[in-house]
């Protein structure tokens, strides 16, 4: 941990600096700014949901001056999250990202059939991994520990909350989030047709490793 960081329950005054975390991280790890045109889209998917339905299971890395530089946030329970989303999120969302008319045609619009679409969430070979998570470094912030240590504390929140074990989905060529999950004790799922992304789990029992 660096000097004066620490983890720290989420409070709503990070919500703007959640989401900018996620738009600069959105695109295969990387700054989504040059490739779409309204990025915010990516934290009304990814973040801005999860810290309105279930702040109690969003953490964020504190610079030390109150500042997020990251965060790790999920559900404990991804089947009645999926219908949260739907009915109490969506019609926050639609408004600015209304359901498209056909098949994506831009980047933008392919996230926003995402957007529409949180059944997508629900995957039967995912049933026993029933809660699920997102995590997010600032580059200056990463291969420092601060990822693990919010896992860490991520984890604990869900094994306090009885949830045995959690899943991610990831996209496949981000190679260097993989290394980092494989190293947290994270494993692969099978799940048939994936598309661009791997699905990885483990348990909330013991502490990732390095």
């Amino acid at each position: 941990m660096t000097p004066n960081s620490a983890i720290r329950p989420y409070r709503s005054q990070d919500r703007d600096a959640l989401a900018d975390i996620c738009i600069r991280t959105a695109h295969n790890g990387g700054d989504s700014r040059p490739v779409y045109a309204d990025p915010e889209i990516f934290p009304a998917i990814f973040a801005v949901p999860y810290v309105h339905l279930e702040p109690e299971l969003a953490f964020v890395l504190d610079d030390g001056q109150g500042q997020a530089a990251g965060y790790i946030l999920g559900t404990a329970d991804t089947p009645r999250f999926a219908e949260d989303f739907r009915s109490k999120w969506l019609p926050l969302a639609a408004d600015r990202y209304p359901a498209p008319s056909g098949p994506p045609g831009t980047p933008d619009e392919g996230m926003i059939q995402l957007l529409h679409d949180p059944e997508r969430m629900v995957v039967p070979e995912l049933a026993a991994y029933p809660a699920h998570l997102h995590i997010d470094l600032l580059p200056a912030w990463q291969g420092r520990g601060h990822g693990r240590a919010l896992m860490r504390t991520f984890l604990q929140a869900l094994q306090d909350r009885g949830v045995p074990s959690v899943h991610l989905a990831m996209v496949t060529a981000n190679v260097s989030a993989r290394a980092f999950y494989d190293r947290l004790g994270f494993h692969e799922i099978e799940v048939p047709d994936p598309g661009p992304v791997t699905y990885l789990g483990r348990t909330t029992n013991g502490r990732p490793e390095v």
